[in-house]
């Protein structure tokens, strides 16, 4: 995946990164995928990511499965390190950042893209970075993953890829 080199995001010299420069430096992973995800939590629920901790943890998790995760007001909140191996795609965590955004589901529990415009600039503003630091990762889905038989992240990754001219070398 490659973002546009002449991003207003990129160049802009009072941007602050969402993603620090020693966490990409300390990182010796091989990161091959970048997955998106949804919490498949309700437009009515605020779950921050602590929440989604206790949930990881009482599945067994050492820590919440994913790196970053995306609040309904746009706020980025950070999970694990990017050098530490997530725990969000079984048999890829080992190469890949795992990208969560708050919501998913309807009020019935049905899967629905509902993120906001807010979650929109901030997932288009992480994927144009995390694709600056790793050019050759292919974003995906958590359902675009062989052997995954869920709606996760219940909006199709390539087209919004394609969409926001984000390749994704698919």
């Amino acid at each position: 995946m490659e973002a546009k080199k002449n991003s207003p995001y990129l160049n802009n010299k009072h941007y602050k990164p969402l993603v620090s420069k020693e966490s990409i430096e300390e990182n010796g992973r091989n990161i091959k995928y970048i997955a998106i995800h949804c919490a498949a939590t309700k437009p009515s629920m605020v779950v921050p990511i602590s929440r989604i901790r206790e949930w990881h943890l009482k599945r067994g998790f050492n820590d919440v499965g994913y790196h970053f995760y995306i609040r309904r007001d746009g706020l980025v909140e950070y999970g694990r390190p990017i050098k530490t191996t997530g725990a969000h795609v079984k048999d890829y965590n080992s190469v890949s950042i795992g990208v969560c955004y708050e919501g998913g589901i309807n009020e019935e529990g049905e899967p629905h893209d509902n993120r906001t415009q807010e979650q929109l600039k901030t997932m288009l503003r992480l994927m144009i970075e995390l694709c600056s630091h790793y050019p050759k990762a292919v974003v995906k889905g958590h359902r675009d993953f062989p052997n995954v038989n869920k709606a996760c992240p219940s909006f199709d990754v390539k087209e919004w890829c394609e969409i926001f001219g984000i390749e994704h070398n698919q």
